[in-house]
């Protein structure tokens, strides 16, 4: 959640440097029966092919471990409330489309009581929910929070995949300047419990837009959530945060346990993700307050941000931390497009002095170009309070028409390496703008010497295939090839899925 002014807010996880054993592919095949619902069925048939039964929560209360519940096309004004699980040996239990069928769970005129899912997964292991269209669950009341999947309390082997989730509204209007308890979401997974943790949850190929969400994210794991793969998702046109990782916010009954960590967050396209025509952020629209991340790490730790494509966002990436004393850490931003977003391309550190840190992350191989399309200042890498001990290294950095590459007005920034990049402005290398530690530098040079950053980064046009179109790819003889400094940080993959290092080294950017 963010307030106030411009708030900055199979893939193997094995391989990815966090020692986790699981990968976003992993699944148990069922090998249970096979039960199916239909529009025109009746909960008193065999819930066979030839005889389906009605209900999708009659099918939730019958279906056992292993078992896959076929759903044929048509629209379901229900509910679906799932509380048994699947097991490791005979397998999960799968709510799935019919193939070449559409299921439509639609929430029009359904209550909304607390937090709810219409789909809503309570303390389950196993669980499989594939190929529906979950839209129109809406509220106009306040201090409840309609939901289109959500997963809370504790669980684990949760898998969400190819589902369409649109039209989940919060349009309440209660009284006060920041519209508290004006909140939903697309997908949500709120690990409640501690130790036990939510785990092992695959988030793939789902497509979430048209969301009103007041204060809250489109799709956000918050709490005692551990080991996660968000991959291959399509999320674009909602009024507030893409993706968020999220911890402190008092989720998991411990605070030693909350946090989202050990996630990967790959290979999803987010775009069109603004807070300016959102209540929550100012009553008089439009409120231009450009707080929405496309992707977000509030708090979380311990996970890796690669191979995304951003655009056309308030923030394109942000690392941060909202809460004082607590620190976003060991966080990857790696090979991303990043680019036309409307504040910065990527940021990190607290919005203020009364907010907390970014420690210890890296953000290496990305192209960002000409972010801060609002001329705000802001530059394509925003630097803000308390940056700890981070690497920046082989990134491109384009410059909008402000000129602004890095903007860091705050002077609590220690231990941050910033290294083998290449940048490039219109205004060319004498005009370009950097600003660190508060002081800043106009022209390349000045930069360098006065800094002691960049001693091994260029300043040249990246030539990139066809920015206009968000092709950031590099041409043939491109100053950017084999120019980067290898790293175990480089991960093993471009943005394109192929081969990290495919020459003498490797690039600087998100393009082998």
């Amino acid at each position: 959640m963010k307030f106030g002014k411009t708030l900055i807010a199979g893939i193997s996880l094995a391989v990815l440097g966090l020692g986790i054993g699981y990968t976003a592919s992993q699944t148990v095949e069922a090998s249970g029966a096979e039960y199916y619902v239909a529009v025109n069925g009746s909960d008193s048939n065999a819930g066979t092919s030839a005889a389906p039964w009605k209900t999708l929560q009659h099918a939730a209360d019958t279906a056992g471990p292993g078992s896959t519940v076929y759903v044929r096309g048509g629209v379901y004004n229900q509910k679906l409330k799932i509380t048994k699980s699947g097991s490791a040996d005979q397998g999960p239990i799968t709510f799935a489309n019919y193939s070449g069928e559409t299921p439509v769970i639609d929430g029009t005129g359904l209550p909304v009581s607390g937090t709810e899912g219409i789909v809503d997964l309570a303390d389950v292991n196993y669980v499989t929910i594939q190929g529906f269209e979950i839209r129109n669950y809406t509220t106009t009341a306040s201090n409840v929070m309609p939901v289109g999947i959500y997963v809370h309390g504790a669980g684990g082997n949760i898998t969400l995949s190819k589902n369409k989730i649109h039209d989940i509204k919060n349009t309440s209007t209660p009284a006060g300047i920041d519209l508290l308890g004006r909140d939903a979401h697309g997908i949500a997974v709120y690990g409640t419990k501690a130790p036990e943790s939510i785990h092992d949850v695959t988030i793939d190929g789902n497509e979430l837009y048209n969301l009103v969400l007041g204060s809250s994210e489109t799709l956000v794991l918050n709490g005692n959530v551990d080991t996660f793969a968000v991959t291959n998702n399509i999320i674009h046109d909602n009024d507030n945060i893409g993706i968020d990782v999220i911890g402190f916010e008092g989720k998991s009954p411990n605070s030693a346990y909350d946090q989202a960590r050990n996630g990967i967050i790959s290979g999803n396209k987010v775009y069109n993700i603004t807070s300016n025509n959102n209540p929550s952020y100012g009553k008089k629209l439009p409120n231009n307050s450009n707080s929405a991340d496309g992707i977000y790490v509030d708090g979380g730790k311990d996970s890796i941000i690669e191979r995304n494509y951003s655009y056309n966002n308030d923030i394109g990436v942000e690392i941060a931390s909202e809460h004082a004393g607590k620190a976003t850490s060991n966080i990857t931003i790696r090979s991303n497009f990043i680019y036309n977003n409307r504040l910065t391309g990527i940021a990190m550190g607290g919005y203020d002095t009364d907010r907390g840190s970014t420690v210890g992350c890296h953000i290496v191989n990305n192209t960002l170009y000409k972010n801060d399309t609002i001329g705000d200042g802001s530059g394509q890498l925003y630097v803000q309070y308390d940056t700890q001990n981070n690497v920046i290294r082989n990134n491109i950095f384009v410059a909008s028409s402000t000129d602004v590459l890095i903007y860091n007005e705050y002077t609590k920034n220690s231990g941050n390496v910033v290294d083998y990049n290449l940048y490039f402005a219109p205004g060319g290398s004498s005009d370009a703008s950097w600003t660190w530690k508060n002081k800043e530098y106009t022209g390349f040079a000045a930069y360098k010497n006065g800094t002691g950053n960049d001693a091994h980064s260029v300043f040249a046009d990246p030539l990139l295939v066809n920015p206009a179109a968000g092709d950031l790819h590099l041409k043939a003889g491109s100053p950017a090839i084999d120019k980067g400094l290898t790293g175990s940080d480089i991960g093993s993959l471009d943005i394109d899925g192929q081969p990290r290092i495919q020459g003498a080294s490797v690039n600087i950017g998100a393009d082998e």
